[in-house]
């Protein structure tokens, strides 16, 4: 049983995962080519660092989820 709520939630993690890097796409920081900067201190700066972080929480939600897919798949 316990394995079928790791499944469960590694599901839920992955897709809330997956849903965040689709609107917010990859960190600037994993993509190829040029990145959008901004001056310091600007609005446009500080929107470009919360749309990193958020990228990076998809990043982690879908990492972590799938994990816990494999892991009660496997056990």
């Amino acid at each position: 049983m316990n394995e079928f709520w790791m499944m469960v939630i590694g599901l839920g993690m992955a897709f809330h995962g997956l849903l965040i890097l689709w609107v917010g796409g990859l960190p600037r920081a994993l993509t190829r080519g040029e990145s959008p900067t901004a001056p310091p201190g600007t609005p446009e700066a500080f929107g470009l660092f919360w749309l990193d972080q958020y990228s990076y929480i998809g990043l982690v939600l879908t990492i972590v989820g799938l994990g816990l897919v494999s892991g009660g798949y496997l056990s």
